[in-house]
């Protein structure tokens, strides 16, 4: 079985997230979506409440596992048994990053490949980052989320 890690602070988790997944698992076995925790940032969702939001997305899905962890991506893939690690890519500028996270990444875990998927053009407009300024605008933010998902509950 080929599993692949997903990491991410899905802060919070979107539909270009989500669809990102669905690639995946047309290409893995297993998703193992790691929410990463950074003590540094201050979060719009508590750690938790970001487990639980994807968790519940993914709780028919037997293939999707959701984990919080800290430390280096690459040790929690390798925990995992991990032979990926998934990342996805909207634009040049995440490409740029992610390729240099790629080969910091090769260079302390070879045993790990990087697979950058793009998220689909319905959806790569979407960001973390602009979901929580819409938010703090007091605005409806339905539409870059997965259906069902309702954020206002998971709101600290």
């Amino acid at each position: 079985m080929t599993t692949a890690v997903f990491p991410g602070s899905f802060d919070p988790f979107t539909k270009g997230h989500a669809a990102v997944v669905r690639q995946a698992l047309e290409i893995f076995d297993r998703v193992v979506i790691g929410i990463g925790e950074n003590l540094a940032k201050n979060y719009l969702l508590p750690l938790e409440a970001r487990r639980s939001l994807i968790a519940g997305l993914y709780a028919g899905e037997p293939r999707v596992d959701v984990e919080i962890y800290g430390g280096m991506t690459g040790d929690f893939a390798l925990s995992k048994g991990a032979r990926a690690i998934i990342r996805g890519v909207r634009n040049t500028t995440d490409f740029e990053y992610e390729r240099t996270m790629e080969s910091a990444n090769r260079r302390l875990y070879p045993s790990i490949v990087t697979v950058m998927l793009f998220t689909p053009s319905d959806v790569a407009d979407i960001a973390s980052s602009t979901v929580r300024e819409i938010l703090a605008f007091g605005r409806d933010v339905d539409e870059f989320m997965p259906e069902g998902v309702d954020i206002r509950k998971y709101l600290r």
